[in-house]
């Protein structure tokens, strides 16, 4: 399989768009088998070569840095782009084929079967919980992707036959021409319009997950989410087709004709059925909470029958499956308050489901990166609600807390994540849960959710003190 790999790379213009954490596993991976071909690496940041310490002894590789790095992409035979380089107003019509990815790469040479997993928000969660399913039953198996996890980083460890769990970000499925075995897709809400031309072109590539699948392959999709449904029936792919809904059941569904799905899994009087066959009761015990990762839970529950894995031995994982960091993690209780990270939250339709999954939010820490999302619903949830205090931090936040209308709640504007949690302190009522949840993303402030939930969890347990 590697031997494929290293054939198509070989005696190409090959350059490596962005040296982050992806640009580092390609480049690495290159020069390990093709030791003295050329390689193109181009970055915005100005002399990155220098201040890399894999580079130190590089001798065949030529740099492209500055405001010019993405010029002249139609020079190249291959153009590996990381994930976080955006080519917002450039006309990728004369390239765009030549665009590649770590991802593709593994399905096109690769001879393993994959279940691929995308979504505005839920997308780490349902993977993690997929491959933890998958390794409790023995399936050997993988877990790669946008989860932080670089696959050429892990490349030789992957043998034939075996079940690689993707997590899939809209970012790496925009120029993708392949789709995974099983192509999950969780839901599609307003996110990341800064880097794509319209709302439209990013629910076009997270589309890439399943349009390209085959008749033996698996399509597993929301019909909760309008913008989800639309697009599962615009292609028509030969895959079959399960859909997924905590609101309707499975005649309302079959009923509307809308596409060619026929098996649904729904949500009825508690119980989660796989269109006859009872598969979960959602009354069970459990730590992932809420209704959107009971939603998530029911699509890893499809997973399990699909392949056919033993049921109570899924239902046992699934119920003792602890929430990832910076999701409704649980800091800790001081003081009669019970605070809650969930930095992850960066649309506001996340927050929203985190704020009914703990039901007792008295205090909420929102704000970050205005990335044009329309934040009216969010504010009119916001004033309907029964949280007191507001603490919002810039930019959105401070957008937030000038349209808060409902003279029940308190604003608070804090400038720092430190004055918003020694307001939070001061103000939270106890018995009650403060709540960091920014439907925003934290870039331009923080280097992302990790380091501000990091922070955040710090000066809650008083480490910064």
């Amino acid at each position: 399989m590697i031997k494929d790999l290293i054939k198509f790379l070989e005696n190409k213009k090959i350059l490596i768009l962005g040296f982050g954490l992806e640009g580092q596993s390609t480049y690495k991976f290159i020069r390990k088998y093709l030791r003295d071909q050329t390689i193109y690496i181009a970055d915005k940041r100005e002399n990155f070569n220098e201040q890399s310490e894999l580079l130190k002894n590089e001798k065949n590789a030529i740099y492209i840095s500055g405001d010019n790095y993405l010029k002249n992409l139609d020079n190249y035979d291959i153009i590996m782009k990381s994930p976080g380089i955006s080519l917002k107003g450039i006309n990728t019509e004369k390239f765009e084929e030549k665009i590649k990815s770590e991802l593709e790469l593994l399905l096109e040479f690769f001879d393993v079967y994959t279940i691929g997993v995308t979504g505005s928000k839920g997308k780490s969660t349902t993977s993690s919980l997929i491959y933890e399913i998958l390794q409790k039953q023995n399936v050997k198996s993988m877990l790669l992707g946008n989860i932080g996890v670089p696959v050429f980083d892990y490349i030789e460890n992957i043998e034939e036959k075996m079940t690689l769990v993707l997590e899939m970000s809209s970012h790496q499925l925009e120029y993708m021409n392949l789709s995974p075995n099983i192509a999950i897709l969780l839901d599609i809400y307003e996110e990341h319009l800064d880097y794509y031309e319209s709302f439209d072109k990013y629910a076009e590539a997270k589309c890439n997950i399943f349009k390209h699948q085959k008749k033996h392959d698996y399509f597993l999709y929301s019909l909760d989410n309008s913008i989800v449904k639309e697009k599962a029936e615009k292609y028509k792919t030969e895959a079959k087709r399960y859909g997924i809904s905590l609101e309707k059941d499975k005649n309302e569904i079959l009923s509307e004709k809308a596409d060619n799905t026929r098996n649904v899994t729904t949500l009825k009087e508690n119980k989660v059925y796989l269109d006859e066959k009872e598969i979960y009761n959602s009354e069970d015990k459990r730590n992932l909470l809420g209704r959107y990762n009971l939603s998530n839970i029911m699509f890893a529950l499809t997973i399990s029958e699909i392949l056919k894995l033993d049921l109570s031995k899924t239902i046992e994982t699934i119920n003792n499956f602890e929430p990832l960091p910076h999701r409704i993690e649980k800091v800790g209780t001081y003081d009669g308050v019970t605070y809650y990270n969930d930095a992850i939250a960066t649309i506001p339709e996340a927050t929203i489901n985190s704020i009914e999954a703990l039901e007792k939010v008295n205090t909420l820490i929102v704000g970050g990166m205005d990335r044009g999302v329309n934040l009216n619903s969010f504010i009119e949830y916001l004033n309907k609600s029964n949280i007191e205090n507001i603490i919002c931090m810039p930019k959105t936040g401070y957008m937030i807390g000038e349209k808060i209308t409902n003279q029940d709640i308190k604003v608070h504007m804090a400038e720092t994540m430190e004055e918003a949690v020694r307001i939070a302190k001061k103000v939270t009522k106890k018995d009650s849960i403060c709540l960091l949840s920014p439907a925003a993303a934290s870039y331009g402030f923080f280097k992302n959710f990790k380091e501000k939930g990091e922070l955040y969890k710090k000066l809650v347990r008083g480490e910064n003190e």
